[in-house]
């Protein structure tokens, strides 16, 4: 079975795969080709994709039926212009058109630049800008935005899923017109170091970079995808994520994995996370692995699980997750919650896996085998087990970005020698296990101890009351910084005794040195597209109690 031969980890331990890895990457290797025209011609009826809209409608899309649209969209795109190593920008929400889109584009040897439906028109015109994207696939909803942010642009052409078409500049088609095009016979010939796809960092230590990767990284991905969901894949498995496939966590954590290896892969459209309408998806589909951000967790614990489920697997990052997650998510969902750590330039290189006995509360797992990870300091130089410095990826890797798209020095200065410099502090123990401690610059120094606000909000969300937390410093005239924490509530929880009661939670269970001297409970938090809490937000303008 192509799926079975397909597989990047052989049977054995954990510490036997990683001293025996190693890397096949071919030198041809297109991601549109081993995601879908393979399989439309190994097992054309193969399901692909189920497309479940908010209304409920479901269609189901074969790998042929896939490959023949990709084919005839990149006939298409090659109408309007777009040749090898052009940048097309894909503005969908969940959908079969997204993975038609980027089907298309690679086929051409273009760049694909993925972007989030919810950003608006400044941040759009800067990526288009930069990037130089030269046409977008869209839909109507996001159409009138994405015109207006295109104004100064390179876009010459959009083609939209709806009904819309104009000329002018840029020209608009719909895609139903774009797809009569005669499919094309012979995709471009892409090697696995070829560019493939072009996504913008969140931006929250300045402005956004384009990392540019490789088709290679597909490959680069595949290690902890097979270790985090449980020997992925295993027969009969049906999977999905709520995380917008324009994030590399959607994207790369799921979506694209999922196709490689013939998985059914759930698109289905939610304009705000819904616990109880996800619990009943997730049973009527009988969906078996998951890729789950920690804020889609909390919020399914708020809510009551059925009694249908049939989960297997999930994987989630983004956020270290606490223990009492963890154990609520065997004894509620039946499965084990692993985490993975990677970040947008060089992605899932630390992971843990229940099956494989990788797993250790309170840490993110061990280096997944095939990348090699190690804490640094300032000068390159590995420290000692548990010691806290940055953590860092060698290069070369599959996983690793090519570079940030026209900023060669941004480049150079994310690397030291052969160390990819991630910007996340931890540390390791004497068995490999890697701890997050805090983004460099959400590190709180406090009376001469450097705090990380990671097991302060873990702690946090382990009460009943508390749905999410974030843990900030405070300048203070004695200690440099204090800790203050902000609390999103529970529906229905009482204030009354709850910010003494969780500072104490904080003292007893994490340090007195690391507990809030303040907590200010609020109806948000400010997040990323993908999820993240933005602590420089809350820093620089609080939110109000």
């Amino acid at each position: 079975m192509l799926s079975e031969t397909r597989r990047t980890v052989p049977a054995g331990d954990w510490s036997e795969i990683q001293r025996d890895f190693v890397w096949d990457v071919p030198s041809n290797f297109n991601i549109a080709d081993a995601c879908c025209a393979s399989w439309a011609k190994a097992d054309p009826d193969r399901t692909a994709i189920i497309d479940i809209e908010e209304d409920e409608v479901r269609e189901v899309w074969t790998f042929a039926r896939l490959d023949d649209a990709a084919r005839r969209l990149a006939s298409a795109m090659a109408d309007e212009g777009v040749r090898r190593g052009d940048r097309v920008a894909v503005l969908l929400t969940q959908s079969p058109a997204v993975m038609v889109a980027h089907f298309a584009a690679m086929k051409l040897g273009a760049i694909v630049l993925p972007l989030f439906t919810l950003f608006g028109e400044d941040a759009l015109a800067f990526r288009l800008e930069d990037s130089g994207a030269v046409l977008a696939v869209t839909d109507d909803a996001q159409i009138d935005k994405l015109i207006a942010a295109a104004r100064d642009t390179d876009l010459a052409s959009v083609i939209t899923t709806g009904q819309r078409s104009a000329k002018g500049h840029p020209r608009i088609q719909p895609l139903f017109s774009a797809l009569k095009n005669k499919p094309i016979a012979d995709p471009a010939p892409v090697g696995a170091d070829d560019p493939a796809v072009l996504i913008y960092t969140s931006g929250t230590t300045g402005p956004p970079k384009g990392a540019l990767h490789a088709h290679r990284f597909l490959i680069g991905h595949l290690p902890s995808v097979e270790m985090h969901l449980e020997r992925f894949p295993v027969a009969g498995d049906v999977a999905w994520t709520p995380a917008d496939w324009a994030w590399i966590g959607g994207l790369m954590d799921l979506a694209m994995p999922s196709l490689y290896f013939g998985v059914p892969l759930i698109a289905h459209r939610m304009r705000k996370f819904d616990p109880e309408a996800a619990y009943q998806l997730i049973g009527a589909e009988r969906i078996s692995t998951m890729f789950l951000p920690p804020t889609a967790l909390k919020l399914l614990r708020q809510a009551e699980a059925p009694n249908n489920l049939t989960v297997r697997a999930i994987g989630s990052g983004g956020e270290s997750l606490s223990s009492d997650l963890l154990a609520w998510g065997r004894e509620v969902l039946g499965a084990p919650i692993n985490e993975l750590y990677g970040q947008t330039e060089c992605n899932l290189v630390v992971s843990s896996s229940a099956g494989l006995d990788v797993l250790k509360p309170g840490t993110m797992g061990q280096a997944v085998p095939g990348h090699e990870v190690a804490i640094i300091d300032s000068a390159g130089h590995e420290l000692p087990v548990g010691e806290i410095g940055e953590i860092a990826v060698r290069r070369p890797d599959p996983v690793i970005f090519l570079e940030y798209w026209n900023q060669p020095q941004k480049t150079a200065d994310k690397f030291i020698g052969n160390w990819l410099r991630t910007g996340d502090l931890g540390s390791r123990d004497e068995e490999g296990y890697v701890t997050y401690a805090s983004r460099d610059d959400d590190v709180i120094t406090s009376a001469g101890y450097r705090i990380g606000p990671t097991e302060i909000e873990n702690c946090l969300t382990g009460d009943p009351d508390v749905v999410i937390a974030a843990a900030v410093g405070q300048p203070d005239p004695v200690r440099t910084e204090v800790v203050i924490s902000f609390v999103v509530l529970a529906d229905g929880a009482s204030r009354e005794g709850l910010e003494a009661r969780l500072i104490q939670r904080v003292k007893d269970r994490v340090s007195p040195h690391v507990a809030p001297r303040r907590i200010h409970f609020v109806e948000s938090l400010p997040m990323t597209a993908t999820g993240k809490i933005m602590r420089r937000s809350l820093r620089e303008d609080p939110p109000k109690d």
